[in-house]
């Protein structure tokens, strides 16, 4: 039998997804455990995070605690330097060293942890829990099927200015420049971050190591940066905003709190 749950941990990510999913958890937390709201913190994410994270402390009436991996910095780049590794089937560096082992440290057994999973990602949902199964997952966003659109649109309407990456058509709020992003999305920040296109495509040539893989003849075939097709890739411009009644629904869980 597990031992009862002692605190509720929300992570934020500076994305819509966690900031739904953490005011939700907020309003049902009918028991009334301790809830510690925590980000993990990354030097490289846009400047109008903490903008954002602001405006979401106010929203939730609650402080957010910053973690920061300061063996690295909180840098990808720094991680990239001493580990001399991008990204591979297992995952990239910086998310295992700059978030998953901060949650790791802080995490406690009889936590609760809310983690802002859509609709569309019951199946990510699923492999954490397989992969994760000391954790105590809450997942209020799949309980009120809401969608990554539908959180947009809510903080929309709760007054909340998107995050800048959001405003500037990027699906996620990940730091500038992911490695885990395809051929579509560094087009993009070809495009939108020059600069960082620029110091990642060193980053490849200083290690001997690629982010990106391409097709020719049928084989698949590892490619840098400066090989890329500007051409190569579709990146959906602009993210779907659409508020629905399930949006209403949930609205109303934390309105009526």
């Amino acid at each position: 039998m597990s031992a009862p749950t002692t605190r509720i941990v929300c992570w934020f990510s500076c994305g819509a997804a966690s900031a739904i999913a953490t005011k939700l958890a907020i309003a049902e937390n009918a028991d009334r455990l301790p809830l510690e709201i925590v980000y993990t913190t990354v030097a490289e994410e846009h400047p109008d995070n903490h903008r954002f994270l602001m405006d979401c402390e106010k929203w939730f009436g609650r402080p957010i605690k910053a973690l920061t991996n300061d063996k690295y910095g909180g840098s990808i780049y720094e991680v990239f330097r001493r580990e001399r590794f991008l990204v591979g089937p297992s995952g990239a560096a910086c998310t295992r060293l700059l978030k998953k082992q901060l949650r790791k440290t802080f995490q406690s057994p009889t936590d609760r942890q809310v983690f802002g999973y859509t609709a569309e990602e019951r199946e990510r949902a699923d492999d954490f829990i397989e992969s994760n199964p000391e954790v105590d997952l809450w997942t209020p966003l799949l309980s009120h099927g809401l969608t990554k659109a539908d959180c947009l649109a809510m903080l929309k309407e709760a007054g909340i200015e998107l995050p800048a990456m959001y405003k500037l058509g990027y699906k996620n709020n990940n730091c500038i420049g992911c490695v885990k992003g395809g051929a579509g999305y560094w087009n993009k920040i070809r495009v939108d971050f020059p600069e960082v296109f620029e110091r990642m495509a060193q980053v490849e040539e200083s290690l001997g190591r690629t982010i990106n893989v391409t097709r020719i003849g049928g084989l698949r075939k590892r490619i840098t940066l400066r090989e890329l097709d500007p051409a190569a890739g579709k990146y959906q411009e602009e993210p779907d905003i659409a508020c629905g009644v399930v949006c209403y629904s949930a609205k109303s869980t934390y309105e009526d709190a």
